[in-house]
């Protein structure tokens, strides 16, 4: 095995040290677990229309960039009366800006008319596995819930503050960090991955 043996398609510290602790608890080598910035990996036009595809196009470039298997994820935000949108959109909800306050802001106006019964939300990840021979997995992590009447709680980004998790009586964006990778979209695909990133690092 190579000195670095996997490369996640992130620049953020965050996503890598959580892939870290969720292969570290399958019993996975995690030392040469690295990210994209430090293989100088290239920016990907995320121009897919599911979740699976952007994260797909993310890890396949990484792989072709330095050889080594690759882990890509894609996420956001799916309220069921807009048909599953924001969606691939979410961080765009607003227009390219990436700003958050705006993109929560435009979606509690197009639902303010919208009952709590039918407030059902989810958030969706989709973790993506890339090998150098050419084998391509991907696995979905979801957590449903229910879209707020307003943005509550202050950790957390994007829409967490509009979110409420089934099961719990606090906002995504008041779950500590602890707690919301222990439930977390995120979580869950990279958790369903994980046996076959194992594979994939013992075969490399």
């Amino acid at each position: 095995m190579t000195a670095h043996s996997l490369v996640l398609a992130t620049r953020n510290e965050h996503k890598l040290s959580e892939l870290r602790a969720i292969l570290a608890e399958t019993g996975v080598d995690v030392t040469g677990v690295i990210s994209a910035a430090e293989v100088d990996g290239p920016d990907v036009q995320e121009t897919g229309v599911t979740f699976a595809e952007n994260a797909l196009l993310k890890a396949r470039a990484l792989v072709a960039h330095t050889g080594l298997p690759a882990v890509a994820d894609d996420s956001g935000f799916a309220v069921d009366v807009l048909g599953g949108s924001p969606g691939v959109f979410s961080v765009y909800w607003a227009g390219r800006a990436r700003d958050d306050a705006a993109n929560n802001a435009l979606l509690l106006e197009q639902l303010e008319d919208v009952g709590p019964e039918h407030r059902g939300a989810q958030f969706v990840c989709a973790g993506a596995l890339v090998t150098p021979d050419g084998r391509e997995e991907v696995r979905e992590g979801i957590v449903r819930g229910r879209l707020l009447a307003e943005p509550i709680g202050e950790r957390g980004f994007g829409y967490d503050p509009l979110f409420m998790p089934e099961g719990h009586d606090r906002s995504y964006a008041q779950l500590t960090h602890q707690e919301k990778n222990a439930i977390s979209h995120r979580s869950r695909a990279f958790r369903e991955l994980a046996p076959l990133i194992a594979q994939a690092l013992a075969s490399h």
